[in-house]
């Protein structure tokens, strides 16, 4: 069972980062801090990085350097629109996926 929920979070992890940039550009180690404070979506740079490339290649996010007070300069990661037509269309799926879910769950029956 445990795989099951593992390839969820997987499948719901790009959506996620999508929607933590939709306000604000971010760099990749600031989206990985923001992931692992919320339960069940810890991940790690490991998997963030390759995901970030992934979305950038696809034309969803782009980036910009930046310099940092603290280190190096920094990738800054920000949607396109494509990358905020994707969102809104996983958006409407995630929502009637979820409502058809829970309605199995709690009701053995759709919605």
């Amino acid at each position: 069972m445990v795989a099951g929920f593992t390839q969820l979070r997987r499948g719901a992890l790009e959506f996620c980062v999508l929607a933590l940039l939709r306000d604000e550009e971010r760099y990749g180690f600031e989206l990985v801090r923001a992931l692992g404070q919320v339960d069940g979506l810890v991940t790690s740079e490991g998997t963030i990085y390759p995901l970030l490339a992934r979305l950038r290649r696809d034309g969803v996010v782009e980036t910009s350097w930046r310099e940092s007070d603290s280190g190096p300069p920094r990738r800054y990661y920000r949607l396109t629109e494509a990358g905020r037509r994707a969102l809104a269309e996983f958006v409407g799926d995630w929502e009637r996926f979820r409502d058809s879910v829970d309605g199995i769950l709690k009701h053995g029956r759709q919605g």
